[in-house]
């Protein structure tokens, strides 16, 4: 009968996904800690910032597009509650939290991103909109 993983195989993947694993709760722990806050751009524009720790339960639209409802739950997540897109992407993302997450609906052109609450402007480009 073969042996398919040798015991040095075996020693190498288990340390490698501990450091994994480690790497991925060190990262959840820093932003989590960190203010978040969501900001929805409409044709590759900021039209609107909500912050995230208002422990309010809200659904609100966008004024430039009716059609895009979002919900704003006391968890201090943010979804997009109903569009009149076809595919329903943007429905199906759920709930966003995490720095980090975003969603976008490509037809109604409404993007959702969580950013943190304090400017870490590093000069790096965040995103480029080609029309």
């Amino acid at each position: 009968m073969m042996k398919f993983i040798k015991k040095k195989d075996f020693i190498i993947i288990t340390v490698i996904l501990l450091f994994a694993c480690a790497f991925y709760f060190m990262y959840n722990m820093y932003f989590n800690k960190a203010e978040a806050k969501a900001e929805i751009y409409y044709e590759s524009e900021l039209v609107m910032t909500v912050m995230l720790n208002e422990n309010t339960d809200k659904v609100f639209k966008l004024p430039q597009n009716e059609h895009v409802v979002f919900h704003l739950y006391e968890d201090g997540s943010i979804r997009f509650e109903e569009s009149d897109c076809p595919d329903k992407v943007c429905i199906n993302t759920g709930r966003l939290s995490h720095i980090g997450s975003s969603a976008a609906c490509l037809p109604n052109k409404v993007i959702l991103k969580i950013v943190p609450v304090k400017d870490t402007d590093s000069g790096e480009v965040d995103l480029i909109v080609m029309n």
